[in-house]
């Protein structure tokens, strides 16, 4: 699992690509509608695409930082653990939790054998969804954010990184949902 000193995988193409940091400078509207994706999920071994929650449930875009699957962001590790954990809650209210990850198929997989996820890991290496979402990104990965999207796909929440709150709480992700 978490290990803080095997530094292997680390230095790839998308750590470079990631490097420089840049703010997350999401433009998106509450109330307005957030682009379609699709993703492989690689916790169901299948592929996922947004636009087939429209009209149907409400989802959290929950983007996290995974720098490789022996590496973890020490902000997001937490956080991953409790969306995992409180999953089913998320599910009972009829809400989606997708979690997007920037780590290729193969280290996504052993993330997902590893922490157990139990909830859809959608992997991204390219950062293009990332980058749709303006997340902004340093130090070699996407940030963080999270995005409440009502059951017509309307955006209705965002979360954006700060270092004084970098993932929202799931208790206010849970709060948000009864008041949709």
């Amino acid at each position: 699992m978490l290990n803080s000193t095997d530094f292997s995988g680390l230095f790839n193409k998308r750590f470079f690509r990631n490097f420089v940091p840049v703010p997350a400078t999401n433009s998106l509207k509450l109330g307005g509608t957030t682009c379609d994706f699709e993703l492989p999920d690689i916790t169901n071994n299948c592929q996922v695409r947004l636009f087939n929650y429209r009209n149907k449930q409400p989802v959290i875009l929950a983007f996290t930082r995974i720098f490789t699957e022996k590496q973890y962001c020490p902000l997001c590790f937490p956080h991953i653990k409790a969306m995992n954990e409180n999953y089913h809650r998320f599910t009972e209210k009829g809400v989606e939790v997708l979690m997007i990850t920037s780590t290729d198929p193969q280290q996504s997989q052993k993330v997902v054998q590893d922490l157990s996820l139990q909830m859809p890991l959608l992997s991204n290496p390219n950062c293009s969804i990332f980058q749709k979402y303006q997340v902004g990104q340093a130090l070699g990965a996407p940030l963080p954010a999270q995005f409440l999207l009502d059951s017509h796909g309307k955006l209705r929440f965002k979360h954006l990184f700060s270092f004084l709150s970098p993932n929202a709480e799931v208790e206010v992700l849970l709060e948000l949902i009864g008041k949709l």
